[in-house]
């Protein structure tokens, strides 16, 4: 049974809906209203507050601990300077994604490390023979994410910290009531935003700083399913729905690279050894078999679908995290794991895992859509992602 986050005494006054998932066993709000547009819309438009805390989080330090970072992951972290945050992906010996995180380094030797899945017992096995530390902080740090185009204004407000300066994907510290606070310009939308790391035990005082300030900036609670439309737009995948972890996986073609994934650019073949380096090579030697791209579902051609059996068409309220099998002629060449309607974009579109050559950009493709249970086929253009991009990203925040 699921227990409540160090936020819950606050998300559970705030969620009208009682609409819960179980999120590393931790309640996770799905939608604080019964519907969850002005959730979507506060991401894009305002400030979202999201509670991120089930996140499994980790401290590795001392002074090996560069090299156990780098042995692990697949980028370079003998170029992270103190300050900075990597996504990354993490691979077993034959070269499958295990999970994808971020990896933050705080100090000359102490990082934050973030994973979707438990991953403690993979770093203390990689760990031995290193002088290193290796803890899990899940439950002693607390998170919150800030995403939208009014988040750093609101966290200039109430925080010490420097945000006009913090640049995309590095952190910086500070204190929010008193706290002490690390922030980072990083999140799960694709959007201007940022994460806040903080002493479990002070969360609710950080969470009422945050909301009591929050109605000049108008700031929302986002519960799961906002955020998951955001994400989609953002072109950032999901365990367990987008691919599997090598680890959980039940079956051979459940596992993934990172190049599968589309994570080709967060792969540096030029460093030193790191763990699944020897299969990655032979597959930048052989070429991938398949990849995950993005997919812009042709809404005239779902509209005809609608049409020809009397009905209106209908754009999903919520994202599906239903597979669907996306093909080339008669043949299918892939599956879409996570399809959405994009409000800020008015387009259907969708993650899928596509088989070379089709993964190609431009490629046109069919997806399956379902009308009035009959099972159609809908037009599709193999697309890049991230589908939403906006400068203020990346940008001065």
């Amino acid at each position: 049974m699921p227990v409540g986050s160090a936020f819950h005494a606050r998300t559970r006054e705030l969620c009208e809906s009682l609409n819960y998932r179980d999120w590393a066993g931790y309640y996770a709000v799905s939608a604080y209203e019964t519907r969850h547009e002005h959730e979507y819309n506060a991401l894009r438009n305002a400030c979202g507050m999201i509670d991120i805390s089930p996140l499994f989080k980790y401290r590795v330090s001392g002074r090996d601990a560069a090299r156990l970072v780098n042995r692990v992951i697949t980028r370079d972290a003998s170029k992270m300077a103190v300050g900075q945050v990597y996504y990354t992906p993490w691979c077993d010996d034959e070269g499958k994604v295990i999970d994808d995180g971020t990896v933050t380094r705080v100090g000359e030797q102490a990082y934050r490390w973030t994973a979707a899945d438990p991953s403690l017992r993979w770093l203390t096995q990689n760990a031995s023979g290193l002088d290193v530390h290796v803890e899990d902080v899940s439950e002693q740090v607390s998170a919150l994410a800030l995403q939208g185009p009014t988040s750093a204004a609101l966290l200039r407000q109430v925080s010490t910290a420097d945000i006009g300066s913090l640049r995309y994907f590095r952190a910086t510290s500070g204190t929010i009531a008193g706290v002490p606070v690390d922030i980072s310009r990083t999140g799960y939308t694709g959007d201007l935003g940022y994460e806040i790391w903080l002493p479990w035990e002070a969360s609710l005082l950080v969470w009422d700083a945050i909301a009591a300030a929050g109605p000049a900036f108008d700031l929302h609670p986002v519960g799961m399913l906002a955020l998951d439309i955001a994400r989609i737009e953002a072109g950032l995948l999901l365990i367990d729905v987008d691919f599997h972890g090598s680890r959980k996986a039940l079956i051979e073609s459940q596992k993934c690279s990172p190049f599968e994934l589309g994570m080709a650019r967060l792969v540096d073949m030029k460093k030193g050894p790191f763990i699944g380096r020897k299969a990655l090579a032979e597959e930048v030697r052989r070429g991938q078999p398949r990849q995950v791209v993005g997919l812009e579902i042709d809404w005239t051609d779902v509209e005809k679908r609608y049409e020809a059996v009397g009905l209106p068409p209908t754009a999903p309220a919520a994202t599906s995290r239903v597979a669907v099998p996306v093909y080339k002629g008669t043949t299918q060449v892939g599956r879409a794991t996570s399809t959405t309607w994009s409000p800020v974009m008015k387009k259907l579109i969708a993650l899928a895992t596509i088989d070379a050559p089709h993964f190609a950009m431009g490629t046109r493709l069919e997806m399956e859509v379902t009308v009035d249970a009959v099972r159609h086929r809908a037009k599709a253009t193999v697309v890049p992602t991230p589908f939403f991009n906006p400068a203020r990203k990346t940008g001065s925040g």
